[in-house]
């Protein structure tokens, strides 16, 4: 099953792009909620290039590697890749007048439902559109 989800981001696709993919804004913005944090994170931005994100409780309770490799990179346009799990991720841009439509499609794992993992996917891009906007104040 693929799930989606999307945002619109009122900034131009260039910026999207860069908070998006370089692991220096990665690292302020790849949490579903305030009581996680990504300690580290990178991204070889092309085809054959892997990533990764060290996700981890803030109280140090537990941590996951959330990495693949990338399978397709368009620029300013489409991220395709596959998880360390197997599972396929997509992540296209689109500007529309000066903002940016980010659509995220995933295939879903079999451990957690189907709704909790839209609302966790969600909340994390809701978390990126909120950093990416907030960087021009």
């Amino acid at each position: 099953m693929i799930i989606n989800v999307n945002t619109m981001i009122d900034l131009p696709i260039e910026k999207v792009w860069e908070y998006w993919t370089e692991p220096a804004h990665i690292v302020n913005w790849n949490n579903a909620s305030d009581d996680w944090h990504t300690t580290k994170a990178t991204n070889d931005l092309r085809s054959g290039g892997k990533f990764s994100s060290r996700m981890e409780a803030k109280n140090g309770s537990v941590g996951f590697d959330f990495s693949g490799v990338h399978n397709d990179v368009k620029k300013y346009s489409l991220i395709d890749s596959v998880l360390d799990d197997g599972r396929l991720m997509s992540v296209s841009f689109k500007e529309i007048d000066g903002r940016t439509f980010v659509s995220e499609d995933f295939e879903a794992e079999i451990e957690n439902s189907i709704e909790l993992q839209k609302t966790g996917w969600q909340a994390i891009l809701d978390n990126f559109k909120k950093y990416a906007e907030g960087q021009g104040e």
